[in-house]
């Protein structure tokens, strides 16, 4: 039972007019853009209907579900959710030039319609997609309509920790357009897009550019682009402390840029070199850092995490990504700096994000702020035996059997479109991050579920990535395989044994204090319980100086607390829900952060 809806600070300053107004993609930035947030015509149907009239307006880019959106009503798996709005007057057909549409998320399958014609098709609740429109677009207004279906956790679709029933550690479900959409206008011939991977041992950049050339006749349908190699393109690399330089290249080739007086990005000094493309009439603004992640072995022969070829001890805390009124969409681009800001203030240095891809934007903000991320993959399948992926699986990590996941139906993994699809999101969700220096490793799997041939999915990951590395199973049914020995521990003493990957205690504490107020339900989720602040930072430090200080020595490399902030039932926050209270003692944080980073360069 709803107890309260909770708010942060955020949520009565929203206009409606400007709602996450900032560009939405920095890494490839250019001076056209037109946000088409705000209050859109929607309407709710059941299966096979067709909508009749629309029911109201919503505030998009939040879910129906979400406070924000003004709806506040469950789109249910055999319903359509409908989307309409008029294109602001700027967009018209053109007989010079592009026009392409945007979408940051859309949760699961939108169809995308632009004056009654189906212009894209989309399946994936996690992954941005775009359209070129300009054929369908006409003199004066212009119309466009996204249907949208969602069947959350009924289905093997992606989902994270959404359900329709929610409750403990699962948390409502949200649907429909949660991301920014926007429009911008580009030249017949454009860029499409930039890969930049840092050869930091060469102290040089390679670059490589992509572009697309418009050659199907007007009124065909989608794809109206081919790619384009061979075009000429300038490349330039300047920084606050060098003069810019140059070098050319062809589109669809690497283009080797040396850097002089090289500088490092790392979370102390968050350094970005700044990138300028031009190719034909297309210009676009991006940014680039100087950043190396491996795992090499100490003085004591020791596999540890490097980071620029240094040791590097990695402080991190579990990220959900859920905001009170917003659900998966923040209020604004101010409350995504708070929580990467305020951890860091605590010491931390790293953020995992867990099962959910955030906003560009967010990502954008920790390469510039200085915050190392892991990277969940979102994880789906049908439902999970839980005396399989959770109680079985956790007695027998306890006494150190491996257990394999080849028992499909166990991990409700038997679909093998289920499985096409979370490869193809895989794929896609590593090229899309791939420019931003602050990911350093991508989490295959997490405990369980949905897992599946674990030892093949990973290397899949390593043929797309071979610069970051792997955490292959985070928790439990660890294959053997990736970069990390990569251990979840609530209950248990910590036994750390070096190995030939790294090891890190990748999920522990989900300590509970629940503040009259600033909690949103009666009930109230967690491992273990607290009543005092006091009490709450006693016992994280004891578990620290207990169990994670002494086993640094010994191999672990790594740590990630549960969790930056509560979620709906689940108080085990280092914030409250609300963003309000922060509730353990920073100071104790702080120090107990410092003492790890430097037990480990004993």
């Amino acid at each position: 039972m709803r107890a309260r809806q909770l708010k942060t600070k955020w949520a009565e300053r929203i206009d409606s007019e400007h709602v996450l107004a900032e560009y939405p993609r920095p890494l490839l930035q250019r001076e056209s853009y037109v946000n088409l947030n705000g209050y859109w015509d929607y309407g709710i149907t059941r299966e096979g209907e067709k909508l009749k009239s629309y029911d109201g307006r919503i505030l998009v880019p939040f879910s129906p579900e979400a406070w924000l959106s003004g709806v506040r009503r469950q789109l249910k798996p055999r319903e359509s959710l409908w989307y309409h709005r008029t294109l602001p007057e700027e967009i018209f057909a053109v007989t010079e030039g592009r026009w392409l549409l945007h979408f940051g998320a859309v949760d699961q399958y939108a169809v995308v319609s632009v004056n009654g014609k189906v212009v894209k098709r989309h399946l994936g609740g996690y992954l941005p997609f775009s359209v070129d429109v300009t054929d369908f677009l006409q003199v004066g207004k212009n119309e466009l309509t996204v249907q949208v279906r969602d069947y959350s956790d009924t289905f093997y679709y992606s989902r994270g920790k959404q359900k329709l029933k929610r409750g403990g550690m699962f948390y409502t479900a949200q649907s429909g357009i949660w991301q920014t959409v926007w429009m911008e206008k580009v030249p017949d011939t454009y860029i499409k897009e930039l890969t930049v991977t840092p050869l930091y041992d060469e102290s040089a950049f390679l670059v490589k550019v992509k572009m697309v050339e418009t050659r199907l006749p007007s009124g065909s349908l989608v794809n109206q682009g081919a790619w384009e190699s061979g075009s000429k393109v300038a490349v330039t690399i300047s920084s606050k402390d060098t003069q810019p330089f140059q070098i050319e290249g062809h589109a669809g080739q690497d283009i080797r840029i040396p850097i002089s007086d090289m500088r490092s990005w790392s979370p102390e000094n968050p350094f970005l070199y700044d990138i300028e493309v031009t190719a034909g009439r297309d210009h676009a603004k991006s940014y680039a850092a100087m950043r190396k992640i491996s795992v090499e072995k100490d003085g004591g022969g020791i596999p540890r995490i490097f980071l620029n070829n240094q040791p590097y001890f990695q402080c991190g805390v579990l990220d959900q990504g859920y905001w009170p009124e917003g659900l998966y969409t923040p209020p604004c681009d101010e409350a995504m700096v708070y929580d990467i800001r305020a951890m860091k203030e605590l010491g931390f240095n790293m953020i995992r994000k867990h099962v959910k891809l955030e906003p560009q934007r967010w990502y954008y903000h920790c390469d510039r702020i200085g915050m190392l991320v892991w990277q969940d993959m979102v994880n789906g399948g049908r439902r999970y035996q839980s005396w399989y992926v959770t109680y079985l699986a956790t007695a027998m990590e306890y006494f150190h059997l491996r257990m394999q996941d080849s028992m499909l139906g166990l991990l409700g993994r038997r679909d093998e479109r289920g499985r096409r699809q979370f490869v193809s999101e895989l794929r896609e969700t590593i090229h899309i991050l791939y420019n931003h220096p602050s990911v350093v490793t991508w989490v295959i799997f997490n405990e369980g579920w949905g897992q599946f041939h674990g030892e093949a999915v990973t290397q899949i990951a390593r043929e797309a990535d071979k610069s970051r590395l792997i955490d292959q199973a985070s928790g439990w049914f660890d294959q053997g395989g990736g970069d990390v020995r990569s251990i979840h521990d609530y209950f248990f003493p910590l036994h750390i044994k070096a190995e030939k990957r790294v090891t890190a205690l990748t999920e522990f504490g989900g300590y509970s204090l629940s503040i009259q107020g600033h909690h949103m339900y009666r009930k109230v989720y967690g491992y273990r319980i607290y009543r005092k602040k006091s009490e709450l930072t006693r016992g994280y430090r004891q578990w620290i100086e207990r169990e994670i200080l002494p086993n640094i020595e010994k191999g672990l490399s790594a740590i990630v607390y549960t969790q930056l902030s509560d979620v709906e039932e689940e108080t085990n926050g280092i914030l409250t829900y609300d963003r309000e209270v922060l509730k353990l003692k920073a100071g104790t944080v702080r120090g107990l952060n410092e003492k790890m980073k430097q037990r480990m360069l004993f």
